[in-house]
């Protein structure tokens, strides 16, 4: 019968069986002894080589997205107006601050002109640098000024090829990660290729380019792979603090580049606090890093101006909590499994109480309520009562924050790679289960070590660690389509780690009765060249059709509406519309804005709602007073919206807001018993009838087969 228990070295850490340099080799004064010198020769030769090929395959996977990002907009050949139109929505607004800051007359200027920025939103003035996430945009605007490289290339390709240059330090970042947890660079050989070849679903970098998460990935997988290598075992003083360092650098430039990063870590620290209470990690380690993530997160809060939704962010008041609690409960992890559990669930409840308690006091201090639109999404997602919260609806009725589609699977299947991520993932959680439970018991002894050495399979730290890394990232991705982008790319990292594994080959072996060392070497590493050869022979003829396949950017209505916007408009006139095509007549036209896609502020999300009234039941009246009280000079109706039949009946936008707004929704199906007929037709569809109640507000100035653009009329 196979026994599985914990190795414990020092103080909550676990042995490392396929690593004997760090574990087994170990002399009775603890020092460790050198390798032989033909095994320091091969260890060199082996890392030399690794390295070239993880630099090989980064290299690679950049020119990889940099070309079909070319071949499906042809943009080396469209026109400037066209290249800005295809950075869709967000993307388009973030990318303006880039094309600003480069046109300024001085670095300072347009420094400035962020810091007091009077066009993203009407009749205010607002701080960029404050509200979102944009120093990377800063940053590289920046260098591209002082360097000579002006001549030489385009703002915009230094722009998206410094994106795709980070999809290269991804992949390293990836592929040093499954190296240090399976010990064999074969694993991030194995770990590249399914990220390539799953590209569909573990990036969307190649048509969603200035994306804020397309910049913040790369630094959440370097910092991942930082936490990996910090926890092994018989690390040197200098080697920990120079780690700790990298960790804190790559969760710093993850923080300050995607203003969803505090949920991001918020999952890491539940992981890291699981994994502590189950005296799986090194408490003393676990601490650094809930310090690290405080540390880097209030170093962008300064940054970023005091922004007070990091301030009020949840994991500030979780990981506070943590910290105050383990200093208030002393011998956490002493005693019986009883008398453990019951310190455990206490130490969780504390935790919990105290974690609700902080964050409602920062957010009363501080009147915070820009996060608030998040949690009514999620009450109303996971079914704690109905909604008529249009901002929460209006995210629940987008297809990337509803549940992980089906298919998903099958494409990760047709690699092998969900086959093998779910083999590993069963092994090693119940692997998981029984070192938690030895450990809560407290069997793990030093007189047990002996007798039962043979028997013994290790889950190692930086295992353990992404196992509960893998599960939760996984929880959130099943949840939220838009989120599978963290798990995807791990689920690649954790699957090639468990096939080129020592450890998982040896509990499985052992388990069928078939286990002796040099099987489990055999296994190791012809089942991972088995599965390289199997997805070479059947993708890459499919990698090689997609490169050659030849496409181009095409948008003529929008490339039109840009155009005459820049010809017959002032600079100074103020557009009203929907979020996203708004982001695009910033960027291509300079104009101002009443409202845009960047919705982490409450005034805006309110401002948005009263802008949407152009596509709901109101008068002419109601609809003109609105948008002129937001200084609005241009209003751009889209049919798409107007006449929308993308989403279903109560997702379209004109349902939404007509539930909003208390009335009965449009076409066949039922309606709330509360909601009454409105007053008023569709503004959207009534105004193109040039009726006398409409034409004395409004003036139509431009249309064609998807945009009408009206003037509005200035009463007094």
């Amino acid at each position: 019968m196979t026994t599985i228990r914990q190795r414990r070295v020092g103080k909550g850490t676990e042995a490392a069986e396929d690593q004997p340099s760090e574990e087994t080799n170990v002399k009775p004064d603890g020092k460790i002894p050198p390798d032989p010198p033909g095994g320091k020769l091969w260890k060199v030769l082996s890392i030399t080589v690794g390295g070239i090929v993880a630099i090989s395959l980064g290299l690679l996977t950049s020119v990889y997205v940099a070309t079909l990002h070319e071949n499906d907009l042809w943009f080396s050949n469209i026109k400037e107006v066209e290249r800005e139109i295809s950075f869709r929505t967000e993307c388009g607004l973030y990318y303006s601050y880039y094309k600003q800051m480069i046109q300024a007359a001085s670095i300072q200027q347009g420094l400035h002109g962020l810091v007091y920025d009077n066009k993203t939103e009407s009749v205010r003035t607002i701080n960029i640098l404050e509200r979102m996430n944009v120093y990377q945009e800063v940053f590289l605007s920046i260098l591209y000024r002082i360097l000579p490289i002006q001549q030489y290339l385009e703002p915009v390709y230094f722009y998206i090829y410094t994106l795709f240059g980070l999809q290269a330090v991804y992949v390293i970042a990836l592929y040093v990660t499954s190296w240090l947890l399976s010990g064999t660079w074969l694993s991030g050989l194995l770990a590249a290729c399914w990220y390539i070849t799953n590209r569909v679903d573990t990036t969307r970098v190649e048509f969603t380019i200035p994306l804020r998460e397309n910049w913040a990935l790369p630094f959440f997988a370097v910092q991942i792979a930082a936490i990996t290598y910090l926890l092994r075992t018989h690390l040197q003083p200098a080697q920990e603090r120079l780690t700790l360092m990298a960790v804190f650098i790559a969760t710093f430039l993850f923080s300050l580049t995607w203003q969803f990063n505090q949920f991001m870590m918020l999952i890491q620290a539940l992981a890291l606090f699981i994994l502590d209470c189950l005296d799986m990690l090194p408490t003393a380690k676990v601490t650094w890093l809930y310090i690290i993530q405080i540390s880097g997160l209030l170093l962008v809060c300064v940054l970023q101006f005091f922004n007070s939704m990091i301030l009020g962010s949840l994991l500030i008041s979780f990981n506070v909590s943590v910290l105050v609690a383990r200093t208030i409960q002393k011998n956490l992890k002493k005693g019986g499994l009883l008398n453990r559990l019951g310190k455990l669930i206490l130490h969780v409840l504390l935790v919990l109480c105290l974690t609700l308690l902080i964050n409602k006091f920062i957010k009363k201090i501080l009147n915070l309520e820009s996060d608030e639109h998040i949690f009514k999404f999620l009450k109303a997602k996971f079914g704690f009562g109905a909604t008529r919260d249009f901002d929460a609806n209006l995210y629940l009725c987008e297809e990337a924050f509803g549940l992980l589609p089906l298919n998903t699977f099958s494409r990760l299947s047709s690699t092998l790679l969900f086959y093998i991520y779910g083999f590993v993932l069963f092994l090693l959680t119940v692997a998981a289960v029984i070192v938690a439970f030895r450990n809560l018991s407290g069997s793990n002894q030093v007189q047990l070590k002996e007798k039962m050495e043979e028997y013994t399979v290790t889950l190692k730290p930086d295992a353990a660690y992404s196992l509960v890394h893998t599960i939760l990232f996984g929880c959130l991705a099943l949840s939220t389509m838009r989120m599978k982008y963290l798990w995807t790319s791990h689920m690649c990292v954790f699957a090639s780690f468990g096939l080129c594994s020592t450890e998982v080959w040896k509990l499985t072996l052992k388990c069928l009765h078939l286990y002796t060392s040099q099987r489990t070497q055999v296994i190791k590493y012809s089942v991972p060249v088995i599965t390289l050869l199997y997805i070479s022979f059947k993708f890459w003829p499919g990698i090689m059709d997609e490169l050659s396949e030849l496409r181009e950017f095409y948008d003529p209505d929008t490339v039109e509406l840009m155009n005459w916007i820049k010809s017959n408009t002032p600079n100074t006139a103020v557009f009203a519309g929907s979020m996203q095509l708004l982001a695009g007549v910033k960027l291509c036209t300079g104009r101002t804005l009443t409202n845009h896609p960047h919705y982490e502020d409450k005034n805006l999300r309110e401002r948005t709602k009263q802008i949407y009234q152009i596509y709901a039941k109101r008068s002419p009246g109601d609809v003109h007073g609105i948008l002129r009280s937001f200084g609005t000079d241009y209003v751009i109706l889209e049919d798409s919206i107007c006449y929308e039949r993308r989403h279903s009946r109560g997702c379209r936008l004109r349902d939404l807001l007509d539930v909003a707004n208390g009335h009965i929704m449009d076409g066949l199906g039922e309606n709330e018993p509360d909601l009454k007929p409105s007053l008023y037709p569709r503004f959207c569809e009534e105004i193109k009838k040039n009726l006398p109640s409409y034409t004395m507000h409004f003036t139509r100035v431009f249309q064609n087969k998807t945009f009408h653009v009206y003037k509005l009329a200035k009463h007094k």
